[in-house]
């Protein structure tokens, strides 16, 4: 398994953009440069959302979160930020749906960067996170599963981490106090499927995070470029293996209990996808562990 896991591995994660990706469209219909990750910040948040056939549920999450942050800039005018809604090659009109919000709030507020095909939510956040321009970045899920309004949560477990070494750190959402309930509402099946992929999180690859799974996660713009940069993972476990990059990095984490309410449309298939997942994981290990994953940061192209 070892010397599969070696041989078919990937030595470097591929941040390669099509050219139908190295632009934004305004809301007047011109087409903008993205950013540079290693450009220096000019926003102080930039929202990150993975968007995937997302056209119904979109709207309830951009209607809260802008609505949270637009009344955040009015009480404290310093406070600047941008929402990219990153299209993952979807097939329906999420891209259209997003652009609405671009042409109501400014393109310097909302942008949408369209993916010419699906990369899967780990790829797209990468993507997104590429593109941004904020000083913190927020992962946030396009369902609205967690309430915008707990980022003053995650924001206060990222203060509490002070002082950040190299000015890295990360704040992850968490979902663990609410498993007791969850368990109840859940088949057998899945609830077996649920421990046993807890269990390999823990076992080969994030100790001390009892839920690496929730969107909702606040990192540093230095500790999203030392992560996303070496990230390989593009679908569902790219959480497990940005945690293990950030402890690897000795990059400091807090968990933070967050609310969270599950919205019907989840695109997670539980038996493939947690098969899918668990696949993932064992490579995560043994591939970091054998050196064909090295800890190393690219520069845009």
């Amino acid at each position: 398994v070892c010397l599969i896991a070696h041989v078919t591995a990937r030595k470097m994660p591929t941040l390669h953009r099509h050219e139908e990706e190295k632009f934004f469209v305004t809301a007047e219909g011109r087409k903008e440069s993205v950013p540079c990750m290693h450009d220096p910040p000019t926003k102080e948040l930039s929202v990150i959302v993975p968007s995937y056939n997302e056209e119904n549920r979109l709207p309830l999450m951009m209607d809260e979160a802008l609505d949270y942050l637009e009344k955040r800039q009015k009480q404290d005018p310093s406070f600047t930020y941008e929402v990219i809604v990153v299209d993952d090659g979807s097939k329906d009109q999420t891209a259209k749906v997003a652009m609405k919000y671009c042409k109501k709030y400014g393109s310097n507020k909302v942008r949408v960067l369209s993916l010419v095909k699906n990369r899967g939510k780990g790829g797209a956040v990468k993507m997104g996170v590429f593109s941004s321009r904020g000083k913190k970045i927020l992962m946030a899920d396009a369902d609205g599963a967690t309430k915008f309004a707990d980022i003053a949560k995650v924001e206060e477990g990222l203060q509490n981490l002070q002082p950040w070494p190299n000015q890295m750190a990360i704040s992850c959402g968490s979902r663990a106090h609410l498993e007791k309930d969850s368990i109840a509402k859940r088949s057998y099946f899945r609830t077996l499927l649920m421990y046993g992929f807890h269990f390999l999180v823990w076992f080969l690859c994030v100790k001390d995070i009892r839920d690496t799974q929730c969107g909702f996660k606040l990192l540093t713009r230095e500790a999203a470029l030392w992560t996303f940069s070496t990230l390989h993972i593009e679908r569902w476990a790219f959480d497990v293996e940005l945690l293990y990059i950030a402890q690897r990095l000795r990059i400091p984490i807090a968990e933070v209990a967050v609310n969270w309410t599950e919205i019907e449309g989840s695109k997670l298939v539980p038996f493939w996808s947690w098969l899918q997942m668990g696949r993932d994981l064992l490579f995560i290990r043994l591939r970091y562990m054998t050196g064909a994953w090295q800890l190393e940061t690219r520069k845009c192209n």
